[in-house]
């Protein structure tokens, strides 16, 4: 009872369902002792939440919360609901705990690694009342609530767990925090929020995201590593997903590196590995586990689908445009989700060596290394997994990888050009021409994509009308092209020219030095770069748009002649029509999360104002469809706000490209990024 005699409600947190089968079937540190150390043969720790002060929320996912049951209104309203999804205070049933494991980071294995910075709360078991339409999974393991077109109905099945896991990012020091202090702040809380839910109505599998939260507690960060830190907010986000085990969560039982020296801090605790296998296969694959009987013929199974979801996601990736930025063993998801949002990017110029990660230097995780690198890291989780995974076996499932990648790829794009009724060989090389064109002309991934739907399917006797379309759709496509300050500035070498000429120099003098400290793939990038700006130094704009403008009509000449086979033998060729732009329109786009969009939320909520966020949420919502009212957005940074907001006491200004640059004008949600969005540099 309240002190007015009234009774006192109860939190809607209160009443979630835990079921914390993790921490009973698979072994816990019996340590509880607090501070960064060495845990040997245990998956998880038990942890002490540490509170935030005045915690408070920055937005809420409705869709998110709804798996748990919640209603996201009520969660919102809830007074408890910052304490308890910040980690400041334990909801009933939920045990804090850290997970476990190591990792390949940037291709050298780096020992005990773990959960530095997440906690995990607990298992919440499905709401028994909870509508059917919310148990449904694709075979990537993500629960679908709203399933978009692009997806065919065949691939959802039910969620084998019946529960979700939940953990806070940010909640403070773990056994694994190594030398950092386990809180995260607002811009990096903000970026995985908006990701983890623009994924998922993009239908790419991924981690989902239920809240943010923010407080008055703060952390020095050195957001440029400029030698001038300033003071955050403490941030941390409600992340959900069946599990966030990983491949590196297999790799605490390495034997000493050979190249590192180091070593899991599980090795020789070969049980445990056996444990966690048993484990995952029968909560997240049990169907695997019900037809085979022989534990090998089940592991190769299991191994086999975990290849078939990581080829699946990384095709859906690229189909996207999108650079995850740090794909470590320890950020692969073992089934098949997109996890862990750093310094990831969507594509706004079309360019296969995009590296979305600024301190990724060698460009080992650019977008076109993607599939490559997700094999790599599928061959260390094979070797994480022996004895009990075969080499030989893992090997023949390997050698699967590249041909399923390649099918996934090409059925995306076979949509996303509207290619439906035939496949023909040749399309394949239609897709190369198309992507080849859009380097050239420095065309917007995302928006050239959209573009062509527009393009109409040829008849008979072309009308002038049609030709009207067709050139109208190509001044689209060509709005969407670089102009020449833009290329110059993207093939400008990012090597001092003094450096490579001594590289090059070197390379005919030393060549075995030269392989010592550069490769030859590096160099020939760089002069690559420095062929492209001489040419474009010798152009100016005029010349430069005639010249895409030929590109363009070369290929759409191509694209429309292969349109032509979609309409033969067909008896309603107005339907066929129709379906293409449908599915088109379904599978390319409108808007994505780029770069600038999150700055602008993100410098909208460091002055105060939050509606950005939760604005930009209901955008990412829709990505296919446009919704009036939310065609801007509703504050701009540089002093270009739409509503002013006062700023919070004592947030200090020190973010210089907040400082350096003048006022921005608002941009549509789905336009090709401002001026000033090259400025962004996430690390």
């Amino acid at each position: 009872m309240g002190t007015n005699g009234l009774p006192m409600s109860r939190s809607p947190l209160e009443g979630l369902d835990f079921d914390n089968v993790a921490l009973k079937k698979l072994p816990l540190d019996p340590s509880e002792e607090p501070g960064v150390r060495l845990v040997k043969g245990a998956c998880f720790s038990r942890m002490k939440l540490q509170p935030l002060t005045k915690p408070r929320f920055v937005a809420v996912s409705d869709a998110a919360m709804a798996l748990l049951g919640l209603n996201g209104e009520e969660v919102i309203n809830d007074p408890l609901g910052p304490e308890y999804l910040s980690g400041s205070k334990v909801m009933p049933g939920s045990e804090p705990a850290a997970h476990c494991y190591c990792g390949h980071q940037f291709g050298q294995f780096a020992g005990q690694l773990g959960d530095g910075a997440a906690c995990y709360l607990g298992e919440v078991k499905v709401p028994a009342s909870l509508s059917p339409e919310l148990l449904q999974e694709n075979p990537s393991g993500r629960w679908e609530i709203q399933v978009p077109a692009s997806l065919s109905p065949e691939l959802l099945q039910e969620n084998p767990s019946g529960r979700w896991e939940i953990q806070v990012k940010g909640a403070g020091l773990t056994p694994y925090s190594r030398q950092a202090d386990g809180r995260k702040v607002l811009r990096s809380s903000i970026r995985e929020f908006l990701c983890s839910e623009a994924m998922f109505f993009l239908g790419v599998p991924t981690t989902r995201a239920g809240s943010v939260v923010t407080s008055d507690s703060r952390v020095i960060r050195d957001v440029y590593y400029s030698g001038n830190p300033r003071h955050e907010r403490c941030s941390v986000v409600l992340r959900i997903a069946p599990t966030f085990l990983r491949f590196g969560s297999f790799e605490i039982f390495k034997q000493a590196d050979e190249y590192t020296g180091r070593q899991g801090p599980s090795y020789g605790h070969d049980e445990i590995r056996g444990q966690m296998l048993d484990y995952v296969i029968e909560m997240f694959y049990p169907e695997i586990q019900q037809s085979h009987s022989d534990r090998v013929e089940r592991n190769v199974a299991f191994f086999r689908e975990v290849m078939l979801r990581t080829a699946r996601l990384v095709a859906q990736w690229q189909c996207v445009g999108f650079c995850h930025g740090v794909l470590n063993t320890d950020n692969m998801s073992i089934l098949g989700l997109t996890l862990d949002y750093g310094p990831y990017g969507f594509m706004d110029r079309f360019d296969p060596d995009f590296i979305c990660n600024a301190s990724d230097n060698s460009g080992r995780y650019s977008y076109q290394a993607q599939p490559a690198v997700c094999r790599w890291n599928l061959v260390k989780f094979a070797e994480a997994l022996a004895p009990e995974l075969p080499p030989d076996r893992a090997k023949a499932v390997m050698e699967e990888y590249l041909d399923q990648y390649n099918s996934f790829y090409l059925g995306n794009m076979r949509k996303k050009l509207g290619l439906l009724k035939k496949e023909d060989p040749e399309d394949e090389m239609l897709i190369t021409e198309l992507l080849q064109t859009m380097h050239n002309t420095g065309a917007d991934f995302t928006n050239t994509f959209r573009s062509l739907s527009q393009i109409p399917c040829p008849s008979e006797g072309e009308s002038e009308e049609e030709e009207a379309l067709v050139k109208q759709a190509t001044d689209h496509l060509l709005e969407q092209c670089a102009s020449l300050e833009e290329l110059k500035a993207a093939n400008k070498p990012t090597m001092d020219p003094r450096e490579l000429a001594m590289l090059l120099s070197m390379a005919q003098s030393n060549p075995t030095l030269f392989h010592m400290i550069s490769d030859r793939m590096s160099i020939a990038k760089q002069l690559d770069k420095l062929s492209k700006l001489k040419d474009l130094m010798e152009t100016n704009q005029e010349e430069l748009k005639t010249k895409q403008a030929e590109e363009w009509t070369r290929w759409l000449t191509r694209y429309r002649k292969r349109l032509a086979q979609e309409l033969e033998g067909q008896t309603d060729v107005q339907a066929v029509r129709e379906e293409r732009v449908r599915v088109m329109d379904s599978t390319n786009p409108r808007v994505v999360l780029r770069n600038y969009i999150a700055q602008n939320v993100i410098e909208a909520a460091e002055n105060g104002d939050f509606s950005e966020v939760q604005r930009v949420l209901e955008v990412l919502e829709k990505p296919f469809s446009s919704k009036p009212g939310l065609e801007l957005p509703g504050r701009v940074g540089r002093g270009g706000t739409n509503e002013p907001q006062e700023r919070d006491e004592g947030e200090e200004q020190q973010q210089e490209a907040a400082s350096t640059s003048e006022a921005r004008n608002p941009v549509p949600y789905d336009s090709k990024p401002p001026p000033w969005a090259y400025e962004i540099c996430v690390t």
